[in-house]
């Protein structure tokens, strides 16, 4: 079974940085991609900032210049490192990665979420 374990989020007041860590663990076979979604209260799920194997990152605009994104592929892991928080960045923030499995086919996995609040 595929487990992703996050960690990092908590309380920061706006302008302070915080850095999400995300880990895949179980029977992995290969992890195409990695990234982080966020979903605010009454809005739908957005992504954030993704990077597939090899490729570049992605980012949302409105994270574009503050957000970084990266992997340790040896671990299995993706990380946000998230500089000039703002208010409007509060939000469940929710690692996701494809993976196929050591038995079965790609899939689409997600973490358990993790809270962000930035303070005003």
């Amino acid at each position: 079974q595929v487990q992703l374990v996050e960690s990092g989020g908590g309380l920061v007041q706006a302008g302070g940085s915080l850095r999400l860590s995300c880990a895949a663990s179980g029977s992995i076979f290969s992890i195409d991609a990695m990234g982080w979604y966020r979903q605010a209260p009454g809005k739908e799920r957005e992504l954030v900032a993704a990077k597939s194997s090899g490729g570049s990152p992605n980012y949302a605009d409105s994270v574009k210049g503050r957000f970084t994104i990266s992997r340790d592929v040896a671990k299995n892991t993706v990380f946000l490192q998230m500089n000039s928080l703002k208010p409007e960045d509060t939000a469940v923030y929710y690692c996701n990665a494809l993976i196929k499995p050591g038995w079965g086919r790609l899939g689409d996995y997600w973490g358990q979420g993790t809270q962000v609040t930035v303070s005003s």
